[in-house]
């Protein structure tokens, strides 16, 4: 394929993207933030950081310079929401228009309530790549079978990028509803981490999963309140990663409420690790407000995220309301 691909963001699913992406394509640019780490990547050919026993295809090549990916024809930005407005600015210098940009971010900006999409079209143009589904790195670093979906407001661009992922192993699925897409990737962290609350409280099954089952319900609400479609919540992107992420063990979130349910606080800057759904909340609580939406699930955990109340006293809260 002649298409020129870069992927920014070298962590675990940007780098498990790049492994997929350059089974396609002839060069693989991955956007390093670290020198040492993009020295190990190109001398040794292993991401030392995330996947030290995992050998990268050899024609994925590491860059630290934003400048190296000014000819791509797409680039994945395989970062968390936190870095996304400060990197668009940056590559705003860079690349043109015609770039198609990808977002595999799943989170919401605060204030502002713009998803990374959104933050792409204030950047950019409103032609851009949303790509959501129930996608751990590791499985797909490991090329065991993957589906997901992709979106955008330009079918060219998603076939294009359709294009570039698809392998054997990787399957991908184009729908139309890019705002549903996005919120879908959203508001499965959030459910995630009101699952895991749930469970490290000890709460039994026959009640997390009829709380599991609220979450579905609430995020059909919220999707078609905020502009998309209900059934995107049945794709891929919506009831699969929801299950995922709600159920899994590998899931940052649901290991992010476990710990909340059991009173344990992390220090996520000691730690270095992101909570999308942590990130989340506040913006997604505010949506609520703001278009009159009632979700009992996020209320239950702004409650113990943001509000700090006891789980115990807050599934109560959430109980009655079932």
């Amino acid at each position: 394929m002649t298409l020129k691909v870069g992927v920014i963001g070298a962590g675990s699913l940007g780098t498990a993207i790049s492994q997929t992406i350059s089974e396609n394509v002839e060069q693989l640019l991955l956007h390093v933030r670290k020198q040492e780490l993009c020295d190990d990547i190109n001398n040794t050919g292993y991401n030392t950081h995330y996947y030290p026993s995992q050998k990268l295809n050899e024609n994925i090549k590491a860059t630290t310079k934003l400048n190296d990916l000014n000819e791509c024809d797409i680039i994945f930005l395989a970062i968390p929401s936190s870095a996304f407005r400060e990197t668009l600015k940056n590559l705003k210098e860079v690349i043109s228009n015609d770039t198609i940009l990808v977002t595999t971010a799943k989170g919401i900006e605060y204030p502002s309530l713009k998803t990374m999409g959104d933050l792409i079209a204030e950047y950019f143009d409103k032609n851009y790549v949303v790509l959501s589904g129930p996608n751990f790195a590791s499985e797909i670093m490991l090329n065991q079978p993957t589906v997901t979906n992709i979106a955008s407001r330009n079918p060219e661009n998603s076939q294009k990028v359709k294009e570039v992922l698809t392998t054997q192993r990787f399957k991908v699925k184009i729908i139309d509803d890019i705002r549903g897409i996005e919120l879908c990737g959203v508001l499965k962290n959030i459910n995630a981490i009101a699952n895991g609350i749930c469970e490290g409280m000890n709460i039994n099954e026959n009640a997390r999963y009829g709380i599991l089952t609220e979450s579905f319900k609430d995020t059909v609400k919220i999707i078609e309140a905020f502009g998309g479609v209900s059934q995107t919540a049945h794709e891929y992107c919506g009831f699969g990663d929801l299950i995922l992420t709600s159920t899994s063990s590998e899931s940052r979130n649901h290991t992010l409420g476990i710990l909340y349910g059991q009173r344990l606080i992390i220090d996520e800057a000691a730690s270095g690790i992101v909570f999308e759904g942590k990130n989340s909340i506040r913006a997604v609580k505010d949506i609520c407000e703001k278009n009159e939406i009632r979700s009992d699930i996020v209320d239950f955990v702004y409650d113990v995220i943001i509000e700090r109340k006891t789980p115990i006293k807050a599934f109560k809260i959430l109980w009655e309301k079932i």
